[in-house]
């Protein structure tokens, strides 16, 4: 009966990993356009001022165990000069983790069109445990044990981009660590890079203005194939209020809407549909976004 206990563990064990990872090739939706620091480093303390990022995101159904994520970002500017912090925490089944990081960006001016060139970099933590009290069987499993071993270790985040008032240009390694060092425990839901192009159009201008930013994404995961990205937001009301369509590549969609009031207070809420893979078994994910600007224009 004991062996029966242990087996049937393992098996949800490897079953949770398995959503866990799945549910991991959809980002927060927010690092697409409103929140671009959460993926690259390089937009922290852009356009300069005080930016405070929160966002939630919960599987639409109630499923036990289902993927949560929350996560909170602080980003500075003055000057050149970009200071942020990340702190992200992210529950699937069993697993539990959390991830710290402070970010340094330095914004460079080039001549014109309010061209610059943004590097950034990020310095912090990473813990990854699964949660003992959840565990139907044996929680003493050599498993179960090996992977809370583990210790808390240093991570880290690399971004370059491009803006103008036009046109967007970014790179970035995220997870520094996954990328450099073997982990003798091996994930498949861990970003390896992230690459994107948007170009904003002007439609009309004044009070009631209209723009559309068009976007082709293109990113790593750790054991899966590289996904594309492409949509677009549409900001009315001279960017006061916006709607967000994306289509990925894992044969799902984005979509959103939001205010963005003075430029200030910003609140969006957006629903992306399962992948592919998991479509029959659960509905899609809501996120909701605030924000809260204390200084010139954000990015």
């Amino acid at each position: 009966m004991r062996t029966t206990h242990k087996t049937l563990a393992l098996i949800a064990f490897a079953t949770l990993l398995g959503i866990s990872s799945k549910a991991q090739l959809n980002p927060l939706s927010s690092q697409f356009y409103t929140n671009q620091y959460l993926i690259n480093p390089a937009f922290a303390g852009a356009g300069e001022g005080l930016k405070v990022n929160g966002a939630y995101r919960k599987l639409w159904s109630n499923v036990p165990g289902s993927p949560l994520t929350q996560n909170l970002t602080v980003d500075y500017g003055f000057g050149r000069v970009g200071l942020g912090l990340t702190v992200n925490n992210e529950s699937a089944g069993l697993q539990r983790q959390t991830r710290v990081v402070g970010s340094y960006a330095y914004h460079l001016p080039l001549s014109g069109d309010n061209q610059q060139l943004h590097f950034g970099v990020s310095l912090g933590f990473m813990s990854q445990r699964l949660e003992n009290a959840d565990i139907y069987g044996n929680p003493s499993d050599p498993m179960v044990w090996q992977y809370n071993d583990r210790k808390t270790y240093l991570d880290g985040d690399f971004g370059v981009s491009y803006t103008s008032d036009h046109l967007n240009i970014q790179a970035s390694i995220p997870n520094l660590k996954s990328v450099l060092k073997k982990d003798v425990i091996k994930l498949a839901d861990v970003a390896t890079f992230y690459t994107a192009v948007s170009y904003r159009i002007l439609l009309s201008e004044g009070a009631e203005g209209v723009d559309a930013e068009p976007k082709v994404a293109y990113r790593g995961v750790k054991g899966f194939d590289n996904i594309w990205d492409a949509g677009a937001q549409i900001g009315i009301a001279d960017r006061q209020a916006f709607l967000l369509g994306m289509y990925h590549s894992t044969k799902n969609a984005t979509f959103g809407l939001g205010m963005d009031y003075k430029r200030q207070y910003l609140i969006s809420a957006t629903y992306t549909t399962q992948t592919s893979a998991l479509s029959n078994y659960t509905n899609g994910s809501f996120e909701l976004n605030l924000r809260l600007s204390l200084g010139r224009k954000g990015k």
